[in-house]
């Protein structure tokens, strides 16, 4: 029996998902912001919770497997990849900071798990040159994915196989999964715009931008193609009908996540399913026009959830942590090949200043 906690660190709330002896116990959800301003609420939650066996911890790019006690200045930047300007300049980016401070005072069993890019079940030659392919938090959606969709059409984890669409409150992130194995990401910085995202950016808008802040990286997304960036999903769809700059907005993503999606069938030519989800896809209207459009690739629903109040990626958190302890969902893990994981999100660059960036942040020279 194990008794284990997974976390999802949103751009919008962290959700905590408990589960002990495959059953949930914790179903929780903390506004990022009320974090940012005090992490400690988050090692209070986990306290509360005690006995524990293991907490996936906040991974961002994905940490293969690194425990609270290995935590370093290294693992932080490679956390967040965000130096120490960054982090002044952006207030979450700090709260991360401070949260690792006070998790690492707190005596908790927490490991942080990979992201996409370091699973050995991705073809090295796809990972060319990239870095977001899915953050840990992803991954942690298709390890929903692949136990949703076992448990539906009652097949074993190693005969799944989908295209995931994960619509998020800021990103968008499409993975492909065969033989409940992740072959291929696009993940929210890669691929398609996103609400707040401009996703995959062009790169001569790169070479003209120069240096710039990483929170440049949360805009350029459909509330600012329609003008409206303080405004939440929820009203921004409310106007599309009305105004044709926010028509033209959600034409934006609806079309992005289709071709993201039709590039994933190069990686799983025939998915059993296009699974849905995300902040986006709660939308009955999103999710309707989304499903319209992507049903010719395939039947499409959104993946069943085995919470009431946290997200998605806290629920594969859990199921993985599950898994990892030894508790019901360690054939999950072990088809998944999570522990097989390992590498740095610097392994896979061949531009002409490769060496140079693992000089620089990882003091190293491959």
């Amino acid at each position: 029996m194990a008794r284990v906690i997974g976390i999802d660190p949103g751009t919008l709330s962290f959700d905590l998902l408990g589960l002990e002896d495959g059953n949930v116990f914790l179903d929780h959800t903390i506004p990022s912001a009320e974090l940012a301003a005090n992490p400690q609420k988050l090692v209070d939650v986990l306290n509360d919770a005690q006995p524990l066996d293991l907490v996936i911890g906040p991974s961002g790019y994905g940490l293969p497997w690194v425990s609270i006690e290995e935590f370093s200045e290294q693992e932080l930047f490679l956390f967040i990849l965000a130096d120490a300007r960054e982090r002044d300049h952006i207030s979450v980016l700090g709260g991360m900071a401070d949260m690792i401070t006070s998790l690492k005072a707190s005596d908790l069993p927490i490991v942080f798990m990979p992201g996409v890019i370091h699973l050995p079940t991705v073809p090295a030659y796809r990972k060319a040159n990239k870095i977001d392919m899915g953050t840990a938090d992803k991954l942690c959606c298709l390890a929903l994915g692949v136990y949703d969709q076992a448990r539906k059409h009652q097949i074993a984890y190693g005969e799944t196989s989908f295209i995931y669409v994960e619509v998020g409150g800021a990103y968008t992130a499409v993975m492909a999964v065969q033989d409940g194995r992740v072959v291929d990401g696009l993940g929210g910085s890669l691929g398609g715009v996103g609400y707040y995202s401009l996703g995959g950016m062009d790169g001569e808008l790169a070479y003209l931008l120069g240096a710039f802040h990483k929170d440049l990286l949360f805009s350029g997304g459909v509330a600012y193609i329609a003008g409206q960036p303080t405004l939440a999903p929820e009203e921004l769809l409310q106007l599309r009908e009305k105004e044709p700059v926010v028509a033209q907005a959600w034409e934006a993503i609806y079309e992005a996540v289709v071709k993201s999606v039709a590039a994933e069938l190069t990686a799983v030519p025939e998915p059993r399913e296009i699974l849905l989800s995300g902040r986006l896809c709660r939308s009955e209207a999103f999710r309707s026009e989304l499903t319209r459009r992507l049903q010719k690739f395939g039947p499409v629903r959104r993946v069943s959830s085995i919470a009431n109040v946290a997200k998605e990626a806290a629920q594969g958190a859990a199921l993985i942590a599950d898994g990892m302890a030894g508790g019901p969902f360690t054939d999950l893990v072990e088809t998944m090949q999570l522990r097989e994981a390992s590498g740095t999100v610097f392994d896979h660059l061949h531009v002409n200043v490769a060496d140079t960036l693992r000089q620089k942040y990882l003091g190293t020279v491959v």
